[in-house]
């Protein structure tokens, strides 16, 4: 290789060699580094990790000249830096809908030239500052404020209104940190919410901040007819409202509500249907009208100052009236012909004559009339520092002025007077005031056309708020200062001759705010419902829920067409409610909902410190984040807390829909973060100690083989892992690939796919895991070893019965399944091994009666109480019961032991079946052991066939030869046990016996004879004492025996009492549970010497041979069951 660091070098070399063109351009057009290789003009390096294929050579020709072909092999997937910063610099983000629009108009034009997209240009100011002041000033501003301020007080309504514009500035400044970290495409607050918070909760919070949207539009609709029907053209109502009183001028009112609003929306819908260009066009109109109506009650507060407009209020005794039909505030006037009675006289009496009978209270009390407007300076601001609340029908009255009634006459003439129309509260006005501080997200909402969006956002949303809350708080102390309190309790203006009551404050005239106030109110119901249906095509084309997905579809230029029919007939529900104080709390509910969960948002990735929170606006803090959450939920309940209870029923379903049908998406969310620290603080806990007896419950380690396709050969484990876990506790599923982890990556992410799928199928909630080792035995131990986390690893291992293990072929098999026992056993980890895994019942089958056995041997701590428990709490075992048999010995009180276990049972709470099983019970007449069994074992085939031949010659005759295990054991037995596992019953003064019947030794290659069968057994009496064989009544016979002592010496009486108690067991276990569904018992240790193994399986096969459905148990060396709560 020749390296040139020297660019004078490296020209001087390309000038004096003949090497082929790097495209045109010079070597160092790149770098300052000149290499050439030597090689067969290949610019590849020979190297197993580098495909040296011809396709591979030409694509790589690409790059020459780039310095890069280290990197050649990984362009597809680790693209240059820069062509990454290129595409990142010309990052377009277009609206909602816009790429549609672009497809369809190339679609109509490919032949032409394609049009360069118009980059977003608006600033700051246009683009978020008044959007946000437009959708914010709103309905309630000019209905309601000095309503509120009237029924609340000063201070009541300014509480209000500081804990509500608070909630807004915390959420904005949340919602500045969310929106300047990164770009935040088209979609708003549902994308920031959705992509901090995951899309369960973006979901949820997305369809409440819809449908908060959608209640918007009918409020602002209803806002407009009132203002329509009440203040500009009151006789147009369809149903009049003259000469009723009561329920029946309510009930025509709404009924007139409902009529025209559903006109109004109709007309609405079509605008925005034909085209929200017009909407568009039209939201500067609009604009204007917001603001020239608030500085025109600014200018009429100034005024009053100077010179207060002449509003009069007529009140009789402390009772305002209405004044419509009369035109003097006067029970009579003084005219040159004397003194005559007035409309208002003709209204309380039957005639219009001085000795007319009249109303009692007119009689009594005077008529006065005092200013409406009394002025800024009046002084008037004391009395309305506090509140008044009234009941539905209340009279408005003034609460300084004297009134002489009797409190038990009843009220007449009552449509005379003003009445309050709905039962006040403080917080019925928290949720009436709430939507006239909503709309906050309006910049936020339009981020895809801002020129700076992480710059813009957070300036103009917390100027905007920072305004708004200025005017609403100056709004409510002027307000105050400047009106009368009976006029400003007056809803409907109907004391001051059916003014808007905002409207006498303002300057030059009330039409200024009435006509302003009505043109604002359909802009803002017009942009509700054009935001609205993009919001639900936004979240409808994420497809997180299902049943949405026909609403991301539209017209050609990606109008959300459905979107907007379901908006408006959702719109249309909240106009048939027909009053603005009753769809206000609704609507405050959705908005509070969403704007909890935007401070959430913000708080999250705030205390998770997640590498991606890197936001531009620096200005925020958890606690704050805090506050506005906190503010928010207290909003919610103090508004109304049925609302807030339904309104997060519906978040919750909404949740839980997506969680369980919606498509899963991986968005890097908050919540995901959430888990992961909650995840590593509860195993940073359980590393303080082992669990408590009370919380123990199998962790399981699932150890099953795949085939040659990946595919898991036992299903039927996950089977009984669902069954057994019921969801509860940690799965992991774990499988051993034979090979190299290099060489076998894909088999290994195939087997892991298959583990999942099959998983799935069965509903097994865990985990899976491949490892892949040079043998299978040790990738079943790296298995053992490092499956699991911390404290957070399994106590149990599943594993299947070997299948097939007698044949020759399959040694191994059986082996790596005897070190699985005796790693399992080292690491003090309970062993579950299912025998006949294909006859366990599926997930799907019910056992509609029958017997869950435990044969309960040796303590284990309680394994085998506790497996039965846990398998009955599932469908396919729960009508099954529960039967526990133990094993007496000679010496053992059985009647005890039954009373015992019936009161351990009891204090356990498990509901069981006792019995107490007597071996010796079953030895009434001799068993036999015969020699074709032994021939299985390979111990015993130690025994030749010259030394059979040496027996049957000092034997020519049929011997029977009964040999007794006794109490001592021979000598060469002796030496041999150390090297026992413990056994499986310690019975060291009852020697075990065999407990089948002998059969017939099969003749061997014809060289025996019928007489000439060798038959051994070993039996002995009840009382413990052996049996002489007949052979050993003479000396003869005792000779003959010892004469046999060469090849019996080879034997290992452990193994002789093992097999003897496997058989006995066998036989006990047949004759009582052979129609059982499931038989547990204790699953004896393997022998620590491993020229024994072969010996241990075929113990196991004697012991479960017959039994149709066995679960061997072997306890971990704890106790795993209490009977203290």
């Amino acid at each position: 290789m020749v390296l040139f660091l020297c660019i004078s070098d490296c020209e001087r070399f390309m000038e004096t060699t003949s090497l082929p063109s790097f495209s045109g351009r010079s070597p160092l057009s790149k770098s300052g580094v000149c290499v050439f290789l030597p090689g067969d003009s290949n610019p590849k390096e020979s190297s197993p990790f580098i495909n040296s294929s011809d396709a591979a050579a030409e694509k790589s020709q690409q790059y020459d000249g780039k310095n890069m072909a280290l990197f050649e092999e990984e362009m597809d997937t680790s693209p240059m830096v820069s062509s990454l910063l290129s595409s990142l610099a010309n990052y377009s983000n277009l609206p909602q809908g816009s790429k549609e629009h672009e497809e369809a108009e190339n679609n109509e034009a490919e032949s032409s030239r394609k049009k360069p997209v118009k980059a977003p240009q608006l600033g700051t100011l246009m683009g978020v500052y008044l959007p946000c002041i437009q959708n914010i000033f709103g309905v309630i501003l000019f209905l309601r404020m000095t309503w509120l301020v009237g029924i609340g007080g000063v201070i009541g309504t300014f509480i209000i209104v500081f804990m509500c514009c608070a909630t807004t500035m915390l959420t904005a400044i949340s919602m500045s940190a969310i929106a300047t970290n990164g770009v935040v495409p088209a979609g708003g607050s549902y994308y920031m919410i959705s992509r901090s918070l995951g899309p369960e909760f973006g979901g949820a919070v997305g369809i409440c901040f819809y449908l908060g949207t959608t209640f918007a539009g009918a409020m602002y609709i209803l806002g407009a007819i009132e203002l329509l029907l009440i203040y500009i053209v009151p006789k147009a109502a369809i149903f009049p409202l003259e000469g009723l009183e009561g329920a029946e001028a309510e009930a025509a009112l709404l009924n007139n509500m409902r009529v025209y609003g559903t006109i109004l929306l109709t007309s609405m819908a079509t605008v925005v249907f034909v085209g929200v260009k017009y909407v568009n066009k039209l939201a500067l109109v609009f604009l204007a009208c917001v603001i020239l109506s608030i500085l025109a009650v600014y200018a009429g507060v100034i005024k009053t100052a100077v010179d207060p407009p002449d509003f009069p209020v007529c009140i009789l005794g402390n009772r305002t009236l209405v004044w419509k039909t009369f035109d003097v505030c006067a029970k009579t006037i003084e005219t040159a012909n004397g003194t005559v009675t007035t409309q208002l006289w003709r209204m309380f009496c039957d005639s219009p004559f001085l000795n007319a009978t009249c109303d009692k209270y007119f009689t009594a009390n005077n008529v006065t009339q005092v200013q409406g407007i009394p002025g800024v300076t009046s002084g008037i601001l004391a009395e309305n520092l506090f509140g008044t609340y009234y009941e539905k029908g209340d009279l408005i009255a003034r609460t300084n002025m004297y009134s002489a009634e009797d409190q038990d006459d009843p009220l007449t003439n009552a449509n005379r007077y003003v009445l309050a129309d709905i039962t006040s509260f403080f917080t019925l006005l928290v949720g009436i005031y709430f939507p006239s501080v909503t709309g906050i997200m309006a910049g936020s909402n339009r981020s895809g056309d801002l020129r700076d969006a992480q710059k813009s956002i957070p300036i103009g949303t917390i100027a905007a708020i920072t305004t708004t809350s200025t005017v609403y708080m100056s709004s409510v102390v002027l307000f105050g200062a400047c009106i009368e309190g009976v006029v400003l309790r007056d809803k409907f203006g109907e004391g001051v001759h059916g003014n808007l009551v905002i409207g006498t404050l303002a300057w030059p005239s009330p039409w200024v705010i009435v006509i302003g106030s009505f043109f604002s109110t359909c802009g803002a119901g017009l942009q509700s419902l054009t935001g609205a249906p993009r919001l639900l095509q936004a979240i409808a084309k994420d497809s997180i829920v299902p049943a949405l997905r026909i609403f991301g579809h539209g017209k050609a230029n990606g109008e959300p067409t459905w979107s907007l029919l379901l908006t408006a007939c959702i719109c249309e529900s909240g106009i048939l409610i027909a009053s603005l104080d009753a769809v206000a709390p609704i609507l405050s509910m959705f908005f509070l909902m969403c704007y909890m969960f935007v401070n959430l948002a913000c708080a999250l990735q705030t205390l998770l410190r997640t590498p991606n929170w890197r936001p531009r606006f620096k200005f925020y803090h958890w606690a704050l984040s805090f506050l506005g959450m906190s503010l928010c939920l207290t909003l919610m309940f103090l508004c109304s807390w049925y609302y807030a209870i339904v309104a997060m029923a519906i978040a919750g379903s909404i949740y839980k829909y997506i969680e369980f049908a919606g498509a899963e998406k991986e968005w890097g969310d908050g919540i995901r973060g959430l888990s992961l620290s909650a995840a590593r603080y509860a195993l940073m806990r359980l590393e303080e100690g082992p669990p408590h007896t009370k919380n123990w419950r199998p962790q399981l380690l699932v150890l099953v083989s795949t085939d040659a396709e990946q595919n898991v050969e036992q299903p039927r484990l996950l089977s009984l892992t669902n069954q057994l876990k019921a969801g509860k506790g940690l799965t992991i599923v774990g499988t051993a690939l034979e090979g190299t982890y290099l060489e076998n990556y894909e088999q290994s992410q195939r087997a892991e796919q298959a583990l999942h799928k099959l998983m799935e199928t069965e509903k097994v909630k865990g985990f899976c895991q491949v490892t892949v080792s040079s043998n299978l035995r040790d990738a079943t131990s790296h298995l053992l070893q490092a499956s699991g986390l911390g404290g957070l690893k399994h106590n149990a291992v599943l594993v299947s019965w070997p299948r097939n293990w007698k044949q020759g072929d399959e040694h191994q098999t059986w082996r790596n399944f005897i070190e699985l026992v005796r790693e399992t056993t080292a690491a003090h980890l309970a062993l579950l091994v299912p025998k006949n895994i294909s006859a366990f019942p599926s997930n799907g089958e019910r056992f509609t009666e029958g017997h869950i056995d435990v044969w309960w041997i040796v303590h284990d701590g309680g394994m085998l109480m506790l497996l039965p428990f846990l398998l009955r709490q599932h469908k396919v075992w729960r009508k099954c019961k529960m039967r526990i048999f133990t094993v007496a010995q000679m010496d053992d009180n059985s009647i005890q032991m039954k009373k015992d276990l019936t009161t351990f049972l009891y204090h356990l709470r498990i509901d069981a079946m006792v019995e107490v099983v007597e071996m010796v019970s079953f030895l009434s007449k001799p068993n036999r052991i015969n020699y074709h069994t032994w021939v299985q074992i390979p111990l015993i085939q130690s025994i030749t066939d010259s030394s059979r031949g040496s027996i049957r010659r000092k034997n020519p005759a049929a011997v029977t030869t009964q040999l007794s295990v006794t109490e001592d054991p021979p000598a060469a037995s002796k030496e041999e046990k150390p090297e026992e596992e413990v056994q499986l019953i310690h019975d060291n003064t009852t020697p075990a016996s065999p407990a089948t019947p002998a059969t017939p030794l099969t003749p061997t290659e014809g060289a025996q004879s019928p007489g000439e069968q060798i038959q051994m057994t070993w039996t002995e009496k009840c009382d413990g004492e052996p049996t002489k064989p007949p052979g050993a009544a003479t000396p003869e016979g005792i000779k003959d025996i010892f004469n046999m002592k060469p090849e019996w010496e080879n034997l290992n009486q452990s193994n002789v009492r093992r097999m003897h108690t496997a058989l006995r067991l066998n036989e006990v276990i047949m004759k009582k549970s052979s129609e059982a569904k499931l038989v547990l018992l204790n699953m004896p240790g393997p022998p620590k010497n491993r020229t024994g193994d072969e010996n241990y399986m075929e113990f196991l096969e004697v012991l479960t041979e017959g039994l149709n459905r066995v679960l061997l148990v072997r306890g971990g060396g704890r106790e795993v069951i209490t009977i203290y709560s």
